[in-house]
């Protein structure tokens, strides 16, 4: 299978990381942005691919570059009610 077209190789520094969403974006020529999540970074992938168009761009990280893994959060589903006596 042949490697597929990259338009640009893009240094992790220069991608803007959304934390609320942890996804990275670059802007794309045609006006969108390359997409590509942490998860997909951590999991070996390096494409970005913009979703408007057929471009993509190699992203050139370590993975000790990438943001820490949060550990998850514990939701209380306890609540506590005070009863007038």
């Amino acid at each position: 299978m042949a490697e597929p077209s990259i338009y640009d190789e893009i240094e992790l520094e220069d991608l803007t990381y959304h934390p609320s969403t942890t996804l990275y974006t670059y802007p794309c020529p045609c006006g969108d942005q390359f997409e590509i999540t942490l998860q997909d970074l951590r999991d070996g992938e390096d494409i970005a691919v913009c979703p408007s168009c057929s471009l993509m761009i190699k992203v050139i990280f370590e993975v000790e570059d990438l943001p820490a893994e949060e550990p998850p959060k514990e939701e209380s589903t306890a609540l506590s009610v005070e009863v007038a006596a």
